[in-house]
Order: C-alpha cells, then sequence, then structure tokens
C-alpha cells in the first residue's frame, strides 16, 4: 500500500474507532427512542402524534447546535383505524364460533357499524383467484393465504414474496365481486398477532373492507375451510380516510467545510402504523440518524461535504414526504452525491445494499477492510430505500440501504408488540456508528 494510503487508512480507521466508541458509551439515542416510543407513541401520519413527533425532532435537533435545521411542508393522508376491529369465523363444523385476531390494512373503508358476514374462498396467488372467476368470488370474502418462504435466509425477500397480496388483494378481488378481503400477515412466524399494512385501491374500481389476519387465525382458517367450504366469516372494521393534514419532512444539517453544496443524506421515516409504538419501524432509524449528526458534532470532525439528517413523513401509507424531499431537492438543484436510509429495525449490523454505478460500488468495496472490524461484512448490490428511492436518477446520487440481522425484524413489524422493550440498547448504538463510519 503506498504511503499516502496507508496514512489515509489509519485516519480513517482511528475516526472509525472514535465513532464506535463514542456510541456505544452514549445512552443518548437510546434515551431518544424512548421518549419518541413512549412519550409520543404511535405516530401515523396525519394524526396528533405524528405532529407532535415533527416537534419533537426538531427541538432536539435545534439542541444540537447544528448549521441548520428546519421543515419541509407536505400534504399527507390522515387515515384512522377507528374501534378496535373484531374478526370471527362462524358456522364452522368443527368448532362453531371461534374470534381470530385482525387489524384493518391502512387505508381501508370500513364494513360499517354491523360489519360484514359471508363465505370465504381461499386463495394463495393472483392467478388462482382470476381462475376462480366471478362466479365463485361474487359475494365472498376471498381470503389470501401466501405465507412467507422461509427458505430465503435474508427475510426482506419473503416479504418481498408475499405482500402484493396485501398491496393488490382488496382490488383484485372487487374485481370480482368480492365484499371483503382477508389476508395473511407479514411475517415468518406464527403468532397471534396481527401485522397491519398499507393497501392500495385501483382508481375506478370498488373499495371494500380489507383486514389482515394474524398467522395463527390464517393456519386455523385455512384447516377450518377445507373440511367446510361454506362456512362464514365475519369482521368489523370502523376505518376511514379524513381529508389531507398539512405536515413536514424535519431536516438538519452541518454544512460541509469544503464541498458544501455536496450533499450525503441520512434518514428514516418518522412516522408510523397505528398499533404498537412504531420502535423497530421507524423509530431506530430516525434516532440513528440523529446520533449521525451527534456523533460528528461531539467528536469535533469536520465534514468535507453537508451532512444531512432527514426524518421523512408518510413512508408507511403514502410516500408522500420521499417524494416531497426529491421533488424539492430537484427543484433547487442539489447535488446528492449518496443518500442512507435506516428502515429494517434496530437490529445487530451486517453491511450496506448500495445502488450506483459500478465505481461507487467498487469505491465502497475499498472501505471493506475498515467496515469488517464492526460487522459490516455484507456489502452488495441493490439496497436504498423507500424515502431515498425518489432521488434516483437526480445525478450520480448512490442509494444505500443500512442492513441490520435480518431475523427477527418480521416478529415486529407493523404490530403492537413494536415496541421500545423489543430494542436492545447497543445494536440499536452499533448501528448509528456504522451509519456515521
Amino acid at each position: 500500500m503506498p504511503a499516502v494510503a496507508q496514512q489515509n487508512y489509519a485516519t480513517d480507521s482511528a475516526t472509525i474507532k472514535k465513532f464506535y466508541d463514542n456510541a456505544l458509551t452514549s445512552y443518548e439515542s437510546y434515551e431518544n427512542l424512548r421518549y419518541l416510543t413512549k412519550k409520543i407513541g404511535a405516530r401515523l401520519s396525519g394524526s396528533p402524534q405524528a405532529a407532535a413527533a415533527v416537534e419533537w425532532s426538531k427541538q432536539v435537533m435545534e439542541a444540537m447546535d447544528l448549521d441548520t435545521v428546519y421543515l419541509q411542508e407536505v400534504m399527507v393522508p390522515y387515515w384512522v383505524r377507528g374501534d378496535k376491529e373484531v374478526g370471527r369465523i362462524l358456522n364452522s363444523k368443527l368448532v362453531g364460533t371461534h374470534d381470530v385476531n385482525i387489524a384493518a390494512l391502512g387505508g381501508s373503508v370500513g364494513t360499517g357499524e354491523n360489519g360484514l358476514s359471508a363465505e370465504v374462498v381461499e386463495v394463495k396467488s393472483f392467478e388462482e383467484l382470476e381462475k376462480l372467476g366471478k362466479k365463485k368470488v361474487k359475494g365472498k370474502i376471498v381470503f389470501f393465504n401466501r405465507p412467507f418462504d422461509n427458505t430465503h435466509v435474508i427475510t426482506g425477500a419473503a416479504y418481498g414474496g408475499a405482500v402484493d397480496q396485501r398491496g393488490g388483494g382488496p382490488s383484485a378481488a372487487a374485481k370480482l365481486g368480492a365484499v371483503g378481503v382477508v389476508v395473511r400477515s407479514m411475517t415468518n412466524d406464527i403468532q397471534d398477532v396481527p401485522h397491519t399494512g398499507g393497501t392500495r385501491y385501483e382508481e375506478g374500481v370498488e373499495k371494500i373492507p380489507a383486514a389482515a389476519i394474524s398467522t395463527r387465525g390464517a393456519e386455523t382458517l385455512s384447516k377450518l375451510l377445507a373440511n367446510d367450504p361454506n362456512l362464514k366469516f365475519y369482521m368489523r372494521m370502523t376505518s376511514e380516510t379524513l381529508p389531507d393534514v398539512l405536515s413536514y419532512n424535519v431536516i438538519g444539517e452541518i454544512k460541509g467545510s469544503k464541498y458544501p453544496d455536496e450533499i450525503i443524506a441520512v434518514g428514516g421515516h418518522l412516522d408510523s402504523w397505528d398499533i404498537g409504538e412504531g420502535a423497530h419501524d421507524d423509530g431506530t432509524g430516525i434516532v440513528q440518524s440523529i446520533e449521525v449528526l451527534r456523533l460528528f458534532n461531539e467528536l469535533g470532525i469536520k465534514p468535507e461535504r453537508t451532512i444531512r439528517a432527514v426524518m421523512f413523513m408518510n413512508e408507511e401509507n403514502g410516500l408522500r414526504g420521499g417524494r416531497k424531499y426529491a421533488e424539492l431537492a430537484k427543484k433547487n438543484n442539489e447535488n446528492h452525491i449518496a443518500a442512507i436510509e435506516s428502515d429494517a429495525g434496530g437490529f445487530t449490523p451486517r453491511g450496506f445494499g448500495i445502488d450506483g454505478t459500478d465505481a461507487q460500488y467498487a469505491k465502497v468495496l475499498t472501505w471493506k477492510p475498515l467496515l469488517a472490524p464492526y460487522g459490516l461484512h455484507d456489502l452488495t448490490r441493490g439496497g436504498g430505500g423507500a424515502d431515498i428511492g425518489p432521488l434516483k436518477g437526480q445525478g450520480s446520487v448512490a442509494l444505500i440501504g443500512f442492513r441490520p440481522d435480518s431475523q427477527r425484524y418480521f416478529d415486529y413489524h407493523h404490530t403492537e408488540i413494536d415496541t421500545f422493550e423489543q430494542v436492545n440498547r447497543r445494536e440499536m448504538q452499533l448501528g448509528a456508528a456504522s451509519m456515521a463510519s
């Protein structure tokens, strides 16, 4: 290694060790997460809690003596869940009436006060649904029951192979005359907890009630249907969509000392689903992004390029914050050279996924000797994230997704058990140091 390269390596290695030493001995990010989850709680876009989270994150970053902290206006949808949902298997020959846990999918219409009951048809794919046709689907509740493929080591791949039934299932069923939809929860585990998540109604297609059913409930319903195809399912949901609400992305910056117009963004999404506390999804990403700025400030490291932490609003049910951010970046001719997103939980860091040019990926690989001692072995092609995705194509920005260990993420994802207590302090702090590095 040339002398200059050796010197740079030694300097970078020493700086990275400072990041980890500081992050692992500071409780600030963990206490930030405690406040966000316990004092503010669930933060669905448009809600009073989302507004409180905006003000809180703005105040946290203002207290850090950054170069600038500001808000970016964005209109967001405001969907409300209403009463606790009721899901019930009716007139089963084996068990009679049997309650199961369901949760309305985000954006779903309600059933009306009296609820909805109908016979059920089970499918595992859209092709299977189409083959049934209107004659067998009309007037019924369609039960989408495709499970995760647990042979995938990276659980996000299993999620990607199942989530289309949640997003597109209700409209596909409605086109064939279905009156409602229940979808197997998006998780590797067999549990009693339903996992909510957004659904997308197609324009011009009737909106029908749609709910997630817990995986244990899905297993039970499937077995009972096999024995008794004529059993009925009852669901009651009072969810509704209210008028859009003004909200904000929250942004804090350390200006670059040499190239202030070249921006490296780090971020997560400030909103969460309305059940649970949004701890892993995405409270950890928020406090890790803030922690990146704190580490630079605390250690007196002056970056040559501008580092910008972005708290995106409305990732969960609209992505309007990410789109507005990219829209304004383009309008203002901003030059993002990289964007790093943390939205995969606060678990032990494994590496990063890089969506960029061959040259950018090759450059990242040269840093592997610096990162590997901290467990960051997986530097792979493909990555980025939902909120930074709209930046793609603006200049030569590299989109980078922080990748923690994925094995537990979908145990908690979009559920009432995604709480502060499920986050390990050291794992989360390691993630913040990894992003800073």
